[in-house]
């Protein structure tokens, strides 16, 4: 246990399955107390209790994170019951995937909603114990679809636009000693990337390997990879690190 985050809460949302869960599992094993945030109750205490077995605190906080009063109710519970936040990793997102003229208006404001107003209405709720504690870390997670991917102008504009959020928190959270940066992965094996093929009718592994022929490091991702981003981003050393997007994929393609 590191002891620089003893005595620190972090909270993880979408930390019920896929990066948020690995995520969650890693900043556990760096010694923080983690709430796992998912709008899918079983899957947040699932990821609590996996971690409690091995030794951690966490809780599994179900909470919907487009929606303001949920989150403020979800923030005075991880207070009450952990202590006051002071990592956040926004990391809850969803796909409607459909090129431009078949999305639809729903399909825009579905991820709209919790990709980009998620992280700005959990950022605003914890950024007061942060710039209290005069320490914090704020990591957003963005994708290598901010760069523009077929189908995904939703989604696409949704990361690009955490990216521009996360620079624009870093000026204005920095003196007080709160870092804000954004990774951005490539293809990660998942239960979101396994779902979309299962969805257009293709092999998962015949689309990781046809992906894995153009990685440099020839694999695709795994949770555990943006983990250890995350990790390093919220030491107390990485202090000079902020407004950072650092695209994680197995190469310098992004």
């Amino acid at each position: 246990m590191a002891l620089e985050s003893q005595n620190r809460t972090a909270i993880v949302t979408g930390g019920g399955r896929g990066i948020g869960a690995g995520t969650a599992r890693r900043l556990a094993a760096d010694g923080f107390a983690v709430a796992v945030v998912d709008r899918d109750e079983a899957t947040a205490k699932s990821t609590a209790e996996s971690i409690v077995a091995d030794g951690g605190r966490a809780i599994g906080v179900a909470a919907d994170v487009a929606d303001a009063e949920s989150v403020a109710a979800a923030v005075d519970r991880i207070v009450a019951e952990l202590g006051e936040p002071t990592v956040l990793v926004n990391n809850a997102g969803v796909t409607r995937d459909n090129l431009l003229f078949r999305l639809t208006e729903d399909d825009w404001d579905t991820v709209m909603a919790v990709n980009l107003r998620g992280p700005f209405l959990m950022t605003r709720a914890v950024q007061k114990y942060m710039t209290a504690a005069k320490w914090g870390r704020i990591v957003n997670i963005s994708s290598i679809s901010a760069l523009g991917n077929r189908g995904q102008a939703n989604y696409a504009a949704s990361k690009a636009g955490i990216q521009g959020f996360t620079k624009t928190l870093a000026l204005e959270l920095g003196k007080f000693g709160v870092t804000v940066n954004a990774i951005g992965p490539g293809f990660v094996d998942t239960e979101m990337t396994r779902g979309i093929a299962e969805r257009t009718g293709h092999s998962f592994d015949d689309i990781a390997a046809s992906y894995a022929k153009d990685i440099p490091v020839g694999r695709v991702g795994k949770p555990e990879d943006i983990a250890a981003t995350v990790s390093f981003f919220v030491r107390d050393d990485a202090s000079w690190v902020s407004g950072q997007v650092i695209y994680v994929t197995g190469g310098p393609k992004a």
